[in-house]
């Protein structure tokens, strides 16, 4: 069960499925009460008719047994008079309930009561025959209330039992006081009608929901499929280590077409990266492999005769093997995202520091402020230095100013420069254009890859161009830092 509703797709059809339920739900039960709100209404409006066609005959004076409702053919009527008397009622009827009374035969009493006013026309005037109500409706004689009530009951009709919607009116008669009409029309076709939709919801719900469940398992299925295919074959790549292999991606414009689009980017920027550590640990391994043999040879020549050790050659090898495995080791927590310190750093101050005991170096710097790590700035700005140093013909010239919102510090020397092919292909690792820069000049073709690694973390540039006399010149452009 667990590994079933782990799916995707499960989940997706499940959450369909109770959406659609629920709102089925919802749509069925405000059908189901507007349908027997609608059809109570219906019956409450034949109820209130019929009442209302009986209290028309009594205000006319028309005698009891002589009421047309009362043959129970539109539904059980109930006439009671001021001191709550049955006076009337349907023939036929058994019992009833909901009316208030729940008496069937009317008294004798009062019928022969009222019989007996009928035969005085002056033994009621008509001006006091609603002087003992209790209503708050003041009707004339011959008046019919405005206003119904409403109720739900019961009655039994010549052995047949059903439910009624009751009507209450009340009626004031010149000569037999303040009646009230109860009439009831049947709820049967409410409750069939009720019935009929209730099973129709019950029998058609589950199905619709069937298919909506079996449409959303097919559609999520056919949309997913593709996910599947890339999860394949990226368990296939991980077995075999293939990065060059790529996962497919659908002639859609979806998200899942992005997905595997920006899968096959991050594939192809692992290969790149891999593919770059492979060769940056075969140079690595060539480079180191140079100083340590010498070093060893000179070692083993001293040590068998140390009258022709090479005091200078060794320590310079030694002091060249401590440069290359700092260049590495500072390659290394660049390649592994080291971000730098947030402190201000002074590019001019910076360039004057790193300036002072070189030769032919000069400095036109004003103060620009720059965020970053100080250390790794210097570090970039020597290895320019050395780099100018090592092709200039007499002088190195290093300049800082502002540009918009950008600090620039320029690098120049006054030697061949950089042919324009080759300006990007300088900042490679291990990388040597001439044999000027030769083993023996201390190059290992790590510095300018260290100083353009630094600017990119430092959220810079560093291009190499022309100079204005003649030699090569590295621009740094780095963000001023933010005031406030």
């Amino acid at each position: 069960m667990r590994r079933l509703f782990g799916s995707v797709r499960a989940r997706a059809t499940l959450a369909a499925t109770l959406v659609v339920a629920v709102a089925l739900v919802a749509a069925g039960t405000a059908v189901l009460l507007s349908l027997r709100s609608n059809l109570i209404g219906e019956a409450g409006t034949r109820a209130e008719r019929s009442a209302r066609a009986v209290a028309s005959e009594l205000a006319a004076r028309t005698p009891y047994e002589d009421l047309s409702g009362l043959d129970g053919d539109d539904g059980p009527v109930q006439v009671v008079d001021e001191e709550g008397r049955l006076v009337a009622a349907s023939e036929d009827l058994e019992r009833i309930t909901g009316t208030g009374t729940g008496e069937v035969t009317p008294s004798p009493a009062a019928t022969s009561g009222a019989d007996d006013e009928d035969s005085d026309d002056s033994g009621r005037d008509d001006s006091d025959s609603g002087s003992d109500s209790d209503s708050d409706d003041s009707l004339e004689p011959g008046e019919i209330a405005s206003e119904a009530t409403f109720t739900n009951g019961s009655a039994t009709i010549d052995g047949d039992t059903e439910d009624y919607r009751f009507a209450e009116v009340q009626v004031e008669t010149h000569d037999r006081g303040r009646l009230v009409v109860h009439a009831g029309a049947p709820l049967s076709a409410e409750h069939s009608a009720v019935n009929t939709a209730l099973t129709v919801m019950l029998i058609g719900f589950p199905l619709l929901l069937a298919v909506v469940a079996g449409v959303t398992w097919l559609v999520t299925r056919r949309a997913l499929r593709p996910v599947e295919g890339i999860r394949r074959e990226m368990a296939a790549i991980t077995a075999s280590e293939d990065l060059a292999r790529r996962v497919p991606e659908p002639a859609t414009h979806d998200e899942i077409a992005r997905l595997a689009r920006t899968t096959n980017e991050t594939l192809a920027a692992l290969e790149a990266s891999v593919e770059r550590q492979r060769r940056f640990v075969a140079d690595a391994s060539h480079e180191l492999r140079s100083p340590i043999a010498s070093l060893r040879t000179q070692l083993e020549v001293a040590a068998a005769h140390p009258e022709l050790l090479d005091l200078d050659g060794a320590v310079e090898d030694t002091v060249r093997l401590q440069h290359l495995a700092a260049d590495l080791l500072l390659l290394a927590r660049l390649d592994a995202g080291e971000k730098p310190a947030g402190t201000r750093v002074d590019l001019a101050a910076l360039a004057r520091e790193e300036a002072a005991g070189r030769s032919g170096v000069a400095v036109d710097a004003e103060p620009v402020e720059v965020a970053g790590s100080r250390g790794q700035l210097g570090r970039l700005l020597a290895n320019l230095l050395d780099n100018a140093q090592r092709h200039a013909r007499e002088t190195v010239t290093v300049t800082v100013r502002r540009e918009g919102e950008r600090a620039v510090l320029g690098v120049a020397d006054d030697g061949e420069g950089v042919r324009e092919a080759d300006r990007e292909r300088i900042f490679e690792r291990f990388v040597r254009l001439d044999a000027a820069r030769s083993r023996d000049d201390g190059g290992a073709g790590l510095g300018l890859a260290i100083a353009r690694d630094v600017a990119v973390r430092h959220g810079g540039t560093l291009t190499a161009g022309a100079a204005p006399a003649g030699g090569a010149l590295f621009e740094l452009r780095l963000p001023l830092v933010r005031e406030g």
